[in-house]
């Protein structure tokens, strides 16, 4: 046990007997998320750590550093944290007060921070794993996985919860011996002491922060220009799985057909023994339900599933939304990628997919609204997740093909995730990049597409009807 000074340990007990900061729930404008997001600071890099007790039903003690730069000048400012117990926070190492309001965090610092100036925020606190959906942290048969879309992040550490505040991240998890830590990017050297430590190099949402414990296998293996593949399997399932992850090297030469080069240091797919039943597009290490990966063979709907995640780590990770409302931009490409493929191997052919979801269109934009102006979720974390921002955003993509032609249409998907690789983007900027592509303004056409509660004529099919 390490024992502070005394001085220290006076200094924060008198901070803490200070009156709470007042405050409320803050939020950056997001339509559909109000409360989620921050002003006043930009989160430049996460550092998490968290002890694996042997038990998933038990809190983890866990520690979360952040540097951040503000933007404002911050005499308080707010995190997105709940579901955990704070036991300390400091600001650039002086203890600070802080008070709950909803689901954050007010913190008043010892010291205003000026705008313009670097600060680092250290939180001790517990990491709850929850049952139900939206609890962030997901109970496998055997430890721990995290499923953080949209707005669970913040019920897991501290943080700046919306996918606007991409950030460097570096995870230390302690498990106990028989455990197996993955993470998001790479290793930072073998565990030691029972510690596993990775880092991400590149910028990340906290919606995509994954952190895998269990007594699981790692298999390996080698993607196109020598990227290093590792997919993450119960142990018990090392042979049984092994067939369906080794998949993932075609599926990335594939996509690298498409959209070109890979946008980040390694990839794998982790297999859940969860029961969770879907799939998500975690950075570098997509989360998939166990039974699903089961199922893949070259071809089948789950392999399909499988290029829909990959598709994600270009649209949706690399280039993420600048608002929930763009979420069209992520689930419309993975959804136009996944049925590609499937039109590719013989499993359903494109076109009829997008005259059936054609004749859905209007029947799915009156229950959740246009593809870029989707409805309110209301209760529950998934109720963003509707037909209209999958098949009824992939739609919007075909008639953009039409409208523009295939050989546009491919230079608009190659520089849209070169232009913004590692960014944030919207639907103005597609919009715009789109134009600039096709050489003349597809404003007009886009709009009714994105945002009018009927669906427009198709080009090129003028016998489609939707409702019909």
């Amino acid at each position: 046990m390490r024992v502070r000074p005394l001085a220290l340990v006076a200094a924060a007990l008198a901070v803490l007997a200070a009156a709470p900061p007042a405050g409320r729930p803050l939020g950056i404008g997001d339509t559909l998320f109000p409360q989620l997001g921050n002003p006043g600071y930009d989160v430049t890099a996460y550092d998490l750590t968290f002890r694996y007790p042997g038990r998933n039903d038990t809190p983890m003690q866990a520690d979360t550093k952040i540097t951040a730069r503000a933007t404002d000048t911050l005499e308080r400012f707010n995190l997105d944290f709940t579901r955990g117990a704070v036991r300390s926070l400091t600001v650039d190492g002086e203890p600070a007060a802080f008070s709950t309001a909803g689901e954050d965090l007010v913190v008043r610092p010892a010291h205003t921070v000026e705008r313009g100036a670097t600060f680092r925020i250290d939180v001790r606190h517990t990491s709850e794993p929850a049952r139900g959906e939206g609890a962030g942290w997901v109970r496998t048969a055997d430890g721990l996985a995290m499923a953080n879309q949209a707005d669970a992040a913040h019920r897991v550490f501290p943080c700046n919860d919306h996918p606007s505040d991409k950030a460097l991240f570096t995870f230390r998890i302690d498990a106990p011996a028989g455990y197996t830590v993955v993470a998001n990017g790479l290793p930072a050297g073998e565990p030691s002491n029972g510690r596993w430590t990775y880092r991400s190099p590149h910028p990340m949402a906290t919606e995509l922060a994954q952190i895998s414990v269990g007594r699981s296998a790692v298999l390996t293996g080698e993607g196109p220009h020598g990227l290093p593949l590792r997919h993450v399997v119960p142990a018990a399932d090392r042979e049984r799985l092994r067939a369906a992850v080794d998949l993932t090297a075609g599926h990335l030469e594939w996509m690298e057909e498409r959209v070109g080069r890979y946008p980040f240091e390694t990839y794998g797919v982790l297999a859940a023994d969860a029961g969770i039943g879907y799939a998500l597009e975690t950075q570098t290490l997509s989360l998939f339900d166990r039974g699903l990966l089961a199922r893949a063979s070259d071809g089948s709907y789950e392999a399909s599933v499988m290029v829909h995640e990959l598709a994600h780590q270009w649209f949706g990770d690399s280039v993420s939304p600048r608002r929930w409302t763009d979420l069209w931009l992520n689930e419309g490409h993975a959804t136009w990628y996944e049925a590609l493929y499937a039109d590719d191997k013989g499993q359903e052919d494109l076109e009829e997919r997008m005259a059936a979801a054609y004749r859905q269109s209007d029947a799915w934009r009156a229950q959740g609204g246009p593809p870029a102006a989707i409805k309110s979720p209301g209760k529950g974390k998934l109720g963003i997740f509707r037909p209209n921002v999958y098949d009824g955003s992939a739609l919007v993509l075909y008639a953009l093909r039409q409208e523009i032609g295939d050989d546009a249409f491919q230079r608009l998907e190659r520089q849209w995730v070169t232009r913004y690789a590692g960014r944030t983007a919207g639907t103005a900027d597609f919009t715009a990049l789109a134009s600039e592509v096709a050489g003349r303004d597809l404003t007009a056409f886009l709009r009714p597409w994105l945002y009018d509660t009927r669906t427009p004529p198709m080009p090129g099919h003028p016998g489609w009807r939707s409702g019909a």
